[in-house]
């Protein structure tokens, strides 16, 4: 297959079964307006001003399947947002429902807390089987609770209880949840501030490629560990993103990673990699690490681990540091068997062998081209990303904002992300088709060519 370009199969206006598009540009197959059964002042009047996708896309939305979602009017909406990488296998993936209305239909067990169940037994049984085992990992499997920072904060704890040290090394642009210790070790300024209490124990060290490429290695960082004046007390942990998402796409080399890998085994320091949006085959690979040949100490994963959308988290860790007391970080939600059920199958139907995760690879290859033949035409902006995520960079984060709002009106959904907010970030499903991520790469290059025009 040759390289897809701006100029040939991107550019091409699919049609569904009909023929019919509508002024999106979009394959449209229209469904009829959906009776709301509320006000429709009611987000406004009783919503939290907290909110913030729906401010991007004020639109009430109804129903949901693969790559497409539709709203109370009948439009339908392309979705390169993925549920903030929650829904790899897209919506409502026909296995993982099947699976899922099976197991509630026989009144199986829904909420179970850490109680061993059939559904538990099954996902680790599966887990270790096409997971762990091929990939030559002995990881422990710890449930924390059903979300990522969930993952991050149980991942902080027990590094900071195995070694008896009490800092922690994140990076510049990380995110690693909302909860107080993840926002410890994230960046953004406006999310931490939102903690209202200072953030401690934790040390920012530049990420890669933050110096445009003038630092190589980690001298500086050798320096300040071995230095006894230097003020800086040995960490319990490193955390890092290998990409970090919501920090702007920001990919962190293979030679990097292994470089910090080495240094953390070095110094007798944790190496936690957080793989709550990157993994599950984001990335090309079911870890996001797997490509720089590194075993991270501790690694986070949530999001699409639940594989429909369920809300599930697993915090995975070396054997030897299961010094945990029982029920020394536990939750009440930590037993989702739903959940259980949904990741089995997904692992079932995925992961058995490479040929979904070269795939999403062939996939990821498309999507960067796209991007580049845009960028070239267009000496403002710059593409990153690998594998299945993918950033647009602006240098001025308005024009980010503008394809992005219109894109919702063209019928695309994307996000924006970064310090501030100037890349549009990519996160189509893993399994959307083809034709429809050539219709949503056309669509984004026709409103960044629109909006960059606008700003001459």
């Amino acid at each position: 297959m040759s390289t897809p370009t701006i100029d040939d199969t991107i550019t091409t206006v699919a049609t569904n079964d009909t023929g019919a598009t509508d002024d999106t540009g979009l394959p449209q197959n229209p469904s009829p307006a959906h009776e709301l059964g509320f006000d429709s002042d009611i987000f406004e009047v009783r919503e939290s001003a907290v909110r913030s996708y729906s401010r991007s896309w004020p639109t009430v939305f109804t129903r949901a399947s693969g790559s497409w979602l539709t709203a109370s009017d009948g439009r339908r909406y392309l979705d390169f947002f993925a549920g903030a990488g929650a829904l790899n296998y897209g919506h409502n993936h026909p296995a993982l429902k099947s699976a899922l209305i099976d197991y509630i239909a026989d009144d199986n067990i829904t909420h179970g807390l850490d109680m061993f169940t059939v559904a538990k037994g099954r996902f680790l049984q599966q887990f270790t089987d096409t997971i762990l085992t091929p990939r030559g990992l002995d990881y422990k499997v710890m449930f924390p609770g059903p979300t990522g920072t969930n993952a991050v904060e149980a991942a902080l704890k027990l590094a900071r209880k195995v070694t008896g040290r009490e800092a922690i090394i994140n990076f510049t642009n990380a995110f690693h949840g909302m909860t107080l210790g993840s926002l410890s070790v994230t960046g953004n300024s406006m999310k931490r501030a939102g903690a209202g209490v200072p953030l401690v124990h934790t040390t920012p060290m530049p990420f890669d490629n933050y110096f445009d490429g003038s630092v190589e290695d980690f001298s500086w960082f050798e320096r300040v560990l071995d230095d006894a004046g230097s003020g800086f007390n040995r960490p319990a942990a490193v955390i890092v993103e290998t990409v970090q998402g919501e920090g702007g796409v920001n990919v962190a080399r293979a030679e990097w990673l292994r470089a910090l890998a080495n240094l953390c085994r070095e110094r007798e320091i944790l190496l936690i990699v957080d793989d709550v949006q990157m993994g599950c085959g984001r990335t090309g690979t079911f870890f996001s690490f797997e490509a720089a040949g590194i075993v991270p100490d501790i690694v986070t994963i949530s999001k699409s681990i639940g594989g429909y959308g369920l809300p599930m988290a697993l915090t995975l860790f070396r054997p030897d540091l299961d010094v945990w007391e029982p029920g020394e970080h536990n939750g009440t939600f930590r037993g989702n068997n739903p959940a259980f059920v949904t990741a089995t199958k997904a692992l079932e139907t995925f992961w058995g062998d490479d040929t979904f995760a070269a795939d999403v690879r062939r996939k990821g290859l498309r999507m960067h081209a796209a991007l580049e033949a845009l960028c070239r035409d267009h000496g403002s902006i710059s593409s990153r990303g690998r594998g299945m995520v993918a950033g647009l960079a602006f240098g001025d984060p308005a024009h980010a904002a503008q394809v992005c709002e219109r894109a919702f009106a063209r019928g695309l959904l994307v996000e924006s992300a970064g310090p501030s907010d100037e890349v549009v970030k990519l996160l189509p499903a893993l399994t959307i088709s083809d034709e429809d991520l050539d219709d949503g790469l056309r669509l984004l290059a026709e409103v960044t060519e629109q909006t960059l025009r606008d700003a001459a």
